[in-house]
């Protein structure tokens, strides 16, 4: 069943350096399916983040559809959650206060449910012990915990991740990926992700949607052949490498090469 359905969508902006319209989004055509996985990758500047915001609905489109669950998307909802690459904590509150913020804005839960829900998704995250800290007091990693933590409380249903773990190191990197998975397969939130790493977009997704250089289009989906659960190991597999490696070359081709004239 579609969750999140976009329909020749496309967005332009009007650039006044170059005095002239550029085509950031193209045609875009893309089905959701409820509980799915959907990692976007491409070249930078290819309308990845444009894309997403406009499913948040944080920016306007000139043509198409968006609709979550049937409903049109013309503004930000409460049946979204966005995480973005940093973490955007409030300082001046806890870390139970942090996850409970959401859910405080959208004024449709009572008191004792968000603190059933804080508590819960704050054991989901690993995060038990560190309620009263601050966020000044926690590495970047256990940051986007909770910032993953307050975006599920929310209860959305579609959970958007705009590029999460960019800013951390490789190691963390790749733990917060295997942790994405866990929480990911107890929440069973249906989730978009934008990555620049290919590996990280084929271990943690059901399909991955490769773009265009701008003008953003859809050149290919591929649907990610592996079981779940599934380990780091699994990036070290001759089939992973090979999927990898067939994106890899999706990304790197020369819009020439695709008969793509770019603005």
């Amino acid at each position: 069943m579609s969750k999140l359905q976009i329909e020749h969508v496309s967005k332009r902006y009007w650039r006044e350096k170059l005095d002239r319209e550029v085509i950031a989004l193209e045609d875009i055509n893309l089905s959701v399916n409820d509980g799915e996985f959907l990692a976007i990758v491409g070249p930078s500047g290819c309308g990845k983040t444009t894309l997403l915001n406009i499913i948040a609905g944080l920016l306007p489109y000139e043509e198409g559809s968006v609709s979550i669950a049937g409903k049109k998307v013309h503004g930000p909802g409460i049946d979204r959650s966005v995480v973005f690459q940093h973490s955007s904590l409030l300082p001046w509150r806890t870390i139970a206060g942090n996850v409970r913020y959401g859910m405080e804005l959208q004024r449709r839960f009572d008191k004792q449910t968000m603190s059933d829900r804080t508590d819960r998704f704050i054991r989901m995250v690993g995060l038990v012990g560190f309620e009263r800290h601050y966020p000044n007091e926690l590495s970047g990693g256990m940051q986007q915990r909770v910032n993953l933590a307050r975006a599920l409380a929310s209860d959305p249903e579609v959970l958007l991740m705009d590029e999460p773990f960019a800013a951390l190191d490789a190691q963390t990197r790749e733990f917060m990926q295997a942790e994405l998975l866990k929480i990911w397969s107890e929440a069973r939130k249906t989730v978009v992700f934008i990555t620049h790493q290919i590996n990280e977009a084929v271990y943690l997704a059901d399909r991955v949607v490769v773009m265009s250089p701008r003008p953003g289009r859809i050149k290919d989906v591929f649907k990610v052949p592996f079981a779940r659960p599934r380990t780091l190991s699994l990036k070290r597999d001759p089939q992973f490498l090979e999927i990898e490696d067939a994106i890899w070359q999706l990304v790197e081709e020369k819009p020439e090469r695709m008969n793509m004239v770019i603005p």
